[in-house]
């Protein structure tokens, strides 16, 4: 089992920045890729960003060039830097890991941009 805590949501206005942090406990040998996602009401939960145990980033091409995407491994932490935010970036965003034989999620934490 893998335990996933999301923190650093809040309100935030357009053009400004935020930094999601994820913390992992449990099995985190068996964590291959860690994965952040984010879900508005009424639609679909979407891809943001992921990273492989390696490194590797990837990302949906509404952040590009705006999201960053880190891991600690030390610390066993991931993190999602948010910058040049917009109003449609409004979501709750989730922390996913994606494991040998289950992927698993935290609870979710709020981001509003706003003026």
């Amino acid at each position: 089992q893998v335990h996933l805590v999301e923190s650093g949501g809040g309100l935030v206005q357009p053009g400004g920045s935020l930094r999601l942090s994820c913390a992992a406990s449990g099995s985190i040998s068996s964590i291959h890729a860690m994965v952040w996602s984010r879900q508005v009401p009424a639609r679909q939960r979407e891809f943001v960003a992921s990273i492989t145990a390696g490194g590797s980033p990837n990302y949906a091409d509404s952040v590009k060039g705006r999201f960053s995407i880190s891991r600690d491994n030390d610390k066993n932490t991931m993190y999602l830097q948010m910058n040049s935010l917009k109003p449609e970036d409004t979501a709750v965003y989730y922390c996913g890991a994606v494991g040998l034989a289950s992927n698993y999620w935290g609870q979710g934490t709020q981001v509003t941009v706003s003026s």
